[in-house]
């Protein structure tokens, strides 16, 4: 998603927020809104997970607006901020189950049915951390380094993370059986 607020547009609603401006929160909610979601639902398993990360995003960027230093993109920075609250939501949740490919797909346990997918349902059957690496790098155009970073892992996780889930992808919706 390119920026929906050219930068001299961007900058006029940050300082306006920054001072008080109700209507300018707003209109930056307004903005950004949709490619937050949309980026969030990629990133975990529910809609509920993504209205939630949405929430937060939001309101980290109403407590931080005086960290975008109007330099960059605001869109980046908002993304940025989206990419971590989803991140964060998928490492509590990480604490509290262990993932299987069954959890992710609902299947019984070990079936081994040919399936041809598409790309929707073989990105949603990936197990959430190899989704979000693939979603980050893929769709979003994120470095390993930068996708590194925002896990709290190292490069080569993102790389090795990246290559397996492409293998699976590959494997679903072209020979059309489970990895």
């Amino acid at each position: 998603m390119a920026d929906t607020i050219p930068l001299a547009e961007a900058k006029s609603l940050v300082s306006r927020a920054r001072a008080g401006d109700q209507g300018a929160l707003e209109q930056l909610y307004r903005a950004y809104e949709a490619g937050v979601y949309t980026l969030a639902r990629r990133l975990t398993r529910t809609a509920e997970d993504a209205e939630d990360v949405l929430q937060e995003t939001f309101l980290e960027v109403c407590r931080s607006l005086g960290g975008w230093r109007g330099d960059g993109s605001l869109w980046g920075w908002i993304r940025t901020i989206a990419a971590s609250k989803a991140l964060m939501r998928y490492r509590r949740e990480k604490v509290r189950a262990t993932e299987t490919l069954d959890d992710d797909t609902g299947a019984a346990g070990g079936e081994d049915v040919p399936l041809r997918l598409d790309l929707e349902t073989a990105l949603a059957r990936l197990p959430q951390r190899s989704r979000a690496v693939v979603w980050l790098h893929d769709v979003e155009g994120y470095t390993h380094e930068e996708i590194a970073e925002l896990m709290g892992m190292t490069t080569s996780f993102s790389k090795s993370q990246l290559a397996r889930a492409h293998l699976k992808l590959r494997v679903w919706l072209g020979a059309g059986v489970e990895a």
